[in-house]
């Protein structure tokens, strides 16, 4: 990938459901080490395209790629592509029966084929980047919204990926836990230099 190429590029997706046009010809180029922000009224189809990007959801017509791969070409892997990128969701997404530290070492212990005390290590920093390395050995009901929320920052990036995206990841939460969600995915790109790409 040279320098000039974006991180990720987006051009002339398009999604429908149905007889319902979502995305329509959309356009992005992300540079890499960049925080992008996609802003736009419910039902615009932000969630779509973020999911789009993730290959949760194919296209109809168009094109993605990530550091220069066409990821939406139907011969290629969509796991293997899927596992270079951390998504965090709105819903927090946590299994209920696992303990923070195993939520967090899921994906690199079954994806990524990491041995447990290197994902285990991986996590811990993790967590403590984000405020919970005291919070590792409890269950998601024991949480508030914005620690589960902040578990979910802490598993994508722990998986080392090239790109986050936080699907609309703050609109369960109050106003100040809003603040500090949006204030750690900035630490994050400033101090890790990992690409961002927030709906909110």
């Amino acid at each position: 990938m040279s320098a000039a190429t974006p991180l990720l590029r987006v051009e002339q997706v398009r999604k429908s459901f149905g007889d319902h046009l979502v995305l329509d010809g959309v356009d992005l180029d992300v540079d890499a080490h960049r925080c992008v922000v996609l802003i736009g009224a419910s039902g615009s189809g932000k969630s779509t395209l973020l999911r789009t990007i993730d290959l949760l959801e194919e296209i109809d017509d168009g094109a993605i790629w990530l550091e220069g791969d066409e990821i939406t070409d139907p011969r290629k892997d969509a796991d293997a592509l899927r596992a270079r990128m951390g998504m965090v969701f709105q819903a927090f997404n946590l299994f209920p029966h696992m303990s923070v530290l195993d939520n967090v070492t899921l994906a690199s212990r079954l994806v990524h084929k990491v041995p447990r005390a290197e994902a285990e290590e991986r996590a811990t920093a993790m967590l403590e980047r984000v405020g919970l390395a005291a919070r590792a050995r409890a269950y998601p009901d024991q949480l508030s919204g914005g620690q589960k929320q902040r578990v979910g920052i802490a598993r994508a990036l722990s998986t080392s990926p090239k790109i986050l995206l936080a699907d609309e990841s703050t609109s369960a939460l109050d106003p100040q836990t809003t603040s500090d969600v949006l204030d750690l995915l900035a630490r994050v790109n400033e101090e890790l230099g990992i690409t961002i790409v927030v709906i909110t």
